[in-house]
């Protein structure tokens, strides 16, 4: 079988629908496409990101939002993020350099990355 694989979209589990979508829009400058009490889509650029009401017992989640500059992105947020879990940029041994960010309102992190060079 031969197709094209257009996007992979996450969709993250929140215990707070609107404050995680919020994160997504106030922090991260995501647009809202979907928008309803039980569902919501965000989009920047070619990515979506789905975030549905979780259950009881949701495991821990985590993607990698691959940017061209993480440093410039570190500015422009790290005073948005007061009361959140993250880890300021930093270089990893496999040759990114990274910030790491637990959503609100769930059991997931995101590692946002760039490759050094």
């Amino acid at each position: 079988m031969t197709y094209k694989a257009l996007y992979l979209s996450p969709m993250i589990p929140s215990f707070n629908l609107s404050e995680t979508s919020g994160f997504f829009k106030d922090i991260l400058n995501f647009s809202p496409v979907i928008e309803n009490e039980a569902y919501i889509i965000c989009q920047k650029d070619n990515l979506n990101i789905h975030i549905l009401p979780a259950g009881n017992d949701i495991g821990q989640m985590e993607f990698y939002l691959e940017v061209d500059n993480v440093d410039d992105l570190w500015y422009s947020i790290k005073d948005k993020l007061s009361g959140l879990k993250f880890k300021e940029p930093f270089n990893q041994g496999y040759g990114m350099r990274e910030i790491h960010i637990c959503i609100p309102h769930t059991n997931t992190l995101l590692f946002i990355g760039q490759r050094l060079s």
